[in-house]
């Protein structure tokens, strides 16, 4: 029940775990290593040159599209295309046409990539999609690019190409070629008129000119390629704005005006004035006075540098910063106004960046709460929020004074389902929905009619352990669920062990289930 697709959980903590890696130890990917390049060529000889993305095929499959809810509450990526709203998750491609009222997912579609979606973007009717998942390298789990798909027919059909790589002839190309598809993950996709732009990580910025048959890698600077040991061959974003095209890699910002033939670049040693050079996002605001352009931008391996929102109102002259230690993931406008979204929560400024604030912690008129403040992209059409979060898909249509929540679970008691089941399970207190320094797990239960619901959670011996809820008053049939934080009824986070959770609602059968807590 445990709807995290892989031990990263989604694309963000990805970039995390990059920058504190960088931050503590080597300058050079591992995955980059010579023993691990010996490594790849060595399976590939023995798997399927799609397993190890170095064949680049063209492929055109048909979607088996139905309704249903969301793949997963990891929703790490948010895009409109008219009426169609799509989603990047942790588990795969969502898409409601009907403004939340019904989803259709692409799990497992043919013509969609394996594993979760790392990048989205949409331009003349297309929408393009990248995907990543883990692999196991020498005993180490490493997340690899699972190729890109385009679909101009809202996703009836897809045209899928393997990650795009280089074969191995660095003589004939003139820089180090990156031959797998290992590390090598696209974090951003722009398109500009007639070209993709597409920001991969260890595969280096590449275009391409014809539907992503084939890519060149272009270099943000005047140096050949070598993502082992340029930083700034490292990209996390990319975007096509008014004023040109902007990358943020793990050496700061890049501008080009001429197709990517000459660049400028910003760093924040260099006297730009941006807080960080590890740039994971990019967005541009299209005002009245012109384009601005916004960065998430991270604390890389310089002392002086730190996490917060930088940007520039005048084509990258000067740079000011704000929000300053927060972890920024994206960024959304609605006019003046600007949304960030952070790992503390959901800030807005008014004003354009002068004055900002954060919104309280986020429930609905049922009651339900997002068990995180972990958000990773905010989008707002006709003045409605959509948020994407580590717990869920949110939106607002009174400016954040209401909320509707959307969540993956399974509906309990049908297709065989049980009546009631924990998730996530095992559970971390320490680690799963941390909110004000608690962790939860929910329990998801079933009445077929009007009850009153008591839970209650025991250990192994049959002790009873915590009070959940006691005769909560649920009005109608459905499925609710209730949240125990893992601690005990003095407060105390219980140990390590199995412990049971007892359902009891009037009318139907007491119920029992396990709990599995690790910490």
């Amino acid at each position: 029940m445990n709807y995290m697709f892989w031990h990263c959980s989604i694309f963000p903590e990805i970039q995390k775990s990059i920058v504190r890696f960088f931050s503590r130890s080597t300058r050079n990917p591992a995955i980059l290593s010579p023993q691990v390049i010996i490594f790849i060529i060595f399976i590939g000889v023995l798997s399927p040159p799609d397993s190890i993305g170095q064949i680049l095929k063209q492929s055109r499959y048909f979607a088996q599209l139905k309704t249903s809810g969301l793949l997963s509450n990891n929703i790490s990526e948010i895009l409109f295309q008219n009426t169609n709203v799509w989603l990047g998750t942790g588990r795969g491609l969502n898409m409601t046409p009907d403004e939340g009222m019904s989803f259709v997912d692409f799990f497992e579609a043919p013509g969609v990539g394996k594993g979760g979606i790392s990048a989205l973007a949409v331009g003349n009717g297309i929408i393009w999609v990248a995907t990543a998942f883990d692999t196991t390298i020498l005993g180490e789990s490493e997340s690899a690019g699972g190729g890109l798909s385009w679909s101009n027919d809202n996703g009836i059909t897809w045209n899928h190409f393997a990650q795009p790589v280089d074969p191995d002839t660095p003589e004939e190309l003139g820089y180090k070629p990156t031959t797998t598809n290992v590390q090598n993950v696209t974090f951003d996709i722009a398109l500009e008129e007639n070209t993709i732009w597409i920001s991969s990580w260890g595969g280096g910025l590449r275009k391409s000119e014809d539907s992503g048959i084939t890519w060149t890698v272009v270099t943000p600077d005047e140096f050949p390629f070598d993502a082992l040991g340029n930083l700034n061959h490292r990209p996390f974003s990319v975007i096509s704005a008014a004023n040109g095209i902007w990358v943020g890699t793990a050496q700061g910002i890049n501008k080009s005006t001429d197709g990517g033939l000459t660049w400028t670049n910003y760093t924040a040693q260099n006297g730009s004035g941006i807080s960080g050079n590890f740039v994971t996002a990019l967005a541009e605001q299209v005002t009245g006075e012109g384009s601005i352009i916004w960065a998430a931008t991270w604390k890389a391996e310089d002392e002086n540098e730190y996490y917060g929102i930088s940007r520039t109102m005048n084509n990258g002259l000067t740079w000011d910063t704000m929000l300053e230690g927060e972890f920024s993931h994206n960024i959304g406008f609605n006019g003046d106004e600007v949304f960030v979204a952070t790992d503390n929560g959901l800030f807005k400024s008014p004003d354009g960046g002068e004055t900002w604030g954060i919104f309280p912690l986020i429930d609905d008129a049922k009651g339900l709460k997002v068990l995180t403040t972990v958000y990773f992209d905010v989008k707002i059409r006709n003045d409605k929020i959509w948020l994407g979060t580590a717990d869920g898909l949110v939106t607002s249509s009174t400016g954040g004074s209401s909320w509707d929540i959307f969540r993956a679970f399974v509906t309990p008691g049908i297709d065989d389902e049980p009546d009631a089941y924990a998730y996530p399970n095992p559970f971390s207190p320490l680690r799963h929905n941390r909110i004000d320094d608690r962790g939860a797990v929910r329990i998801q239960y079933l009445i077929s009619q009007a009850a009153d619901v008591t839970i209650d959670i025991f250990d192994y011996g049959m002790n009873l352990v915590k009070n959940v809820v006691s005769n909560v008053s649920r009005p109608s049939a459905g499925s609710y669920a209730e949240t125990w934080d893992g601690t005990n009824n003095w407060g105390v986070t219980v140990a390590n062990g199995v412990y049971f959770f007892r359902l009891q609602r009037k009318g139907h059968e007491t119920f029992w289930g396990k709990i599995i807590i690790i910490n």
